[in-house]
């Protein structure tokens, strides 16, 4: 079993992600350090940073993921959306780094019409310039699998193999499998032999040792619907089978396993006591 947790809010200070963590039952949580939905966001002080690392000494979580910010798109076509982009995601590495959490998950982007091949090449091209302009090598950018709606790369696992080949720091680099996305975008593994399947694929295609934080939702849309819909654990068209497969997958023992499914904690609480049922 992996560490399991949810997608908790940071209102009132964003150290109290962990008090929200520990009162649902989490061994990890993911936040976002500042607001996801607006481009400009006040600097994080010194001594909120301190307080956040303090909390968490002191705190039974045992894993921070941060989620970048909704408007980020790295492989926009057009040059002044695609630098706004491109600063953002400095600034969510430098908040990163200031709060000690290694991973940082992303959507890969949206191509916005221009093509595939493009849009990889985007991404791979903002993310070689993000890394030539940040010292960190502490903060792990994490490629999240996605459902492929509208023009958004990433739902094949060769489409974030092919952004990693052409990025020069490639340690630098991770993969976030949403079981959501993955399911809609036409990956089944709800038998044995389908979960066996996809992750031989993901082996192949990408590595395991680069598969660093799980999302784990059901899914409101049929399989390869291309529509990202989450829905609670084992309500959805994915059900139970495969997130028992996955919680007692020995691979992923120490994976960071995130609850992003609707409904908010009280939901997230019975979500994790439902996935914790299935540790055999």
């Amino acid at each position: 079993m992996g560490l399991l947790g949810a997608h908790v809010s940071v209102s009132g200070g964003i150290e109290k992600a962990f008090e929200r963590g520990e009162a649902i039952g989490c061994d990890a949580v993911q936040i976002f350090s500042k607001n996801q939905r607006q481009w400009k966001a006040p600097p994080l002080e010194e001594q909120t940073a301190e307080k956040f690392k303090t909390t968490r000494a002191n705190s039974s979580v045992k894993e921070v993921v941060i989620h970048d910010s909704y408007l980020i798109n790295l492989a926009h076509p057009e040059k002044e959306p695609l630098l706004k982009s491109i600063n953002a995601m400095l600034d969510e590495i430098q908040r990163a780094e200031l709060l000690g959490v290694r991973y940082l998950v992303f959507h890969p982007g949206s191509h916005l019409g221009r093509g595939l091949k493009i849009g990889i090449d985007t991404i791979a091209g903002s993310l070689n310039y993000i890394f030539d302009h940040t010292d960190s090598e502490n903060v792990i950018l994490l490629l999240e699998t996605t459902a492929g709606q509208g023009t958004n790369i990433g739902f094949r696992f060769e489409h974030l193999s092919e952004i990693m080949e052409n990025v020069k720091q490639q340690n630098r680099l991770g993969v976030c499998f949403d079981t959501a996305h993955t399911f809609e975008s036409g990956y089944d593994f709800r038998t044995q032999e389908g979960y066996t399947r996809v992750f031989d694929k993901f082996e192949d295609v990408i590595g395991l040792d680069r598969l660093k934080v799980f999302h784990l939702n059901d899914s409101k849309t049929d399989l390869a619907s291309r529509v990202d819909r989450h829905e609670n654990i084992g309500s959805g068209f994915i059900g139970l089978n495969a997130f028992d497969y996955l919680v007692n997958d020995k691979r992923f023992g120490s994976v960071p396993m995130i609850l992003e499914t609707p409904g908010g904690e009280n939901k997230f609480k019975e979500n994790l006591a439902l996935l914790r049922s299935l540790v055999k």
